[in-house]
């Protein structure tokens, strides 16, 4: 279901929902968002996605229409790919568009950064009062030259294969990451990494590479470190030879986000990284979407998008 309308007016929202964000009472969520819309008095049209990656074609159509503001309702994956539609656009600038967020997906973590509570009520308030940022976006180009934008977080390593494991336990909602992460620890074997930014080149055997723009992934965990969603630099952590036994112990670390002060781990800022495993199947992923496997450029665009927050 959708509803196109061209109103030319420089107020007027777009609404983007996608219908099976983690959860099965849509109807009932979808009632109350198009109720606090009107109480808000926030003039949008509106669009159902109907397939994977739908929001791409969604959010094109809608710029060329004349909208410049899209509310995604739905979770991490929604906003990914409703991203992706803007930066692969060439109709207008991107920093010409501004994006609010409505969250209702099993996966909301980009929101966290920017304290955007897991409330229709509450956000749409939000949305309403216009505080923005022009926030990086992030750009991946994997080893078949495909090109993939992210908003959050991305990595190569454990983390992409708990993202390739996730559907076996997606029924158990928000905690399904840490679920699929502590199944993952006993299967996954760590990877020799070349990684390549700054002038540095590093070889190691290593859990993961994590490349952040924002804070928090997989349910709340937070492996980057003086993240700043606007200096035109990525946050890299990369965990090295770590054992199985030293991350149970500090499970913690990954909540308070100070994984980073365990000796196996080291951070660093760049606008630039090369990452490439020696095994085929170490996948990648780009807020919580698995895009390839074994090696990838991250670039960062700067001031890309801007995003409704909560001031």
């Amino acid at each position: 279901m959708s509803e196109f309308i061209n109103k030319n007016d420089e107020n007027s929202w777009f609404v983007i929902a996608n219908p099976t964000a983690g959860n099965k009472v849509f109807n009932k969520q979808w009632r109350e968002i198009k109720t606090q819309l009107a109480l808000n008095n926030i003039s949008y049209s509106f669009a159902f996605t109907t397939f994977s990656k739908h929001e791409i074609e969604l959010v094109q159509q809608a710029i060329q229409k004349g909208f410049r503001k899209i509310i995604t309702v739905g979770g991490d994956g929604t906003l990914h790919h409703v991203v992706n539609g803007i930066m692969l656009q060439t109709y207008v600038k991107t920093s010409d568009i501004t994006i609010g967020v409505i969250p209702i997906g099993t996966g909301n973590d980009w929101v966290k950064t920017y304290n955007i509570p897991n409330s229709i009520v509450e956000s749409i308030k939000i949305i309403k009062n216009k505080s923005v940022i022009l926030q990086d976006i992030g750009l991946c180009t994997t080893k078949d030259n495909k090109l993939n934008y992210f908003v959050n977080v991305a990595g190569l390593g454990f983390d992409g294969y708990v993202i390739h494991k996730l559907n076996n336990f997606k029924k158990f909602g928000a905690i399904s990451y840490l679920l699929a992460g502590i199944s993952s620890l006993i299967r996954y074997k760590k990877s020799k990494f070349k990684i390549s930014f700054n002038d540095k080149r590093i070889e190691t055997k290593s859990l993961l590479t994590i490349v952040g723009i924002c804070k928090y992934a997989g349910g709340g965990l937070q492996f980057t470190d003086h993240v700043n969603t606007t200096d035109g630099l990525f946050d890299i952590t990369i965990a090295k030879n770590l054992k199985f036994s030293t991350i149970l112990l500090n499970i913690n670390k990954l909540f308070k986000g100070t994984l980073y002060k365990l000796e196996e781990v080291s951070t660093n800022k760049t606008n630039k990284i090369t990452i490439e495993s020696n095994t085929k199947n170490t996948y990648i992923q780009a807020d919580g979407e698995l895009i390839g496997t074994q090696k990838v450029t991250f670039t960062i665009v700067n001031k890309a998008i801007n995003f409704v927050m909560n001031s």
